[in-house]
């Protein structure tokens, strides 16, 4: 997944008026505001309400499922053979509480960054930072990296398992 495929479907979902954030490496790239290294793939978070909207965009465009064993209702893989998008969606009650989906708070839909100069609404730092020392996996190398280059930009302390050597 290149950059200039980054901005041009972000702004295919805007303009068929779906709110999305840009999560995943592509969000810490957009934070850091350069790309840092090559992505297999583009994770987005949308409104639950827009996925059929979402579905049948990028299935025009030749994407179709791709099969996965976390695949669920909220947090799915579309792929065109070139290119993967994983989407992960969610609800929120009229309070702001997610009742539904990927377990985003609202908080953490509220940051903003660049990719190839056009501002794009991402995951903010600090949430990046939470969100990844919440997360049940054992962060790869990449992960590392990413946590460690936001913190040192916005000058944050990385979580105890992220910490470089």
């Amino acid at each position: 997944m290149e950059a200039n495929d980054v901005i041009e479907l972000y702004n295919l979902l805007e303009e068929n008026g779906i709110e999305v954030w840009i999560d995943g490496g592509w969000g810490i790239d957009a934070l850091l505001g350069r790309q840092t290294r090559q992505h297999k793939d583009l994770d987005i978070a949308i409104y639950h309400k827009d996925k059929p909207k979402l579905r049948k965009l990028l299935k025009d465009r030749g994407y179709t499922d791709v099969a996965s064993d976390d695949r669920s209702d909220w947090n799915f893989v579309l792929g065109n053979g070139e290119s993967e998008i994983d989407v992960h969606t969610f609800i929120f009650d009229d309070n702001g509480n997610n009742i539904y989906g990927t377990a985003y708070p609202k908080a953490s839909l509220s940051g903003t960054g660049v990719i190839n100069g056009e501002s794009i609404q991402c995951i903010p730092p600090e949430w990046v930072v939470t969100l990844h020392a919440q997360a049940k996996y054992e962060p790869k190398e990449k992960d590392i990296q990413d946590v460690n280059a936001v913190c040192d930009k916005f000058g944050l302390e990385p979580p105890e398992n992220y910490k470089k050597p």
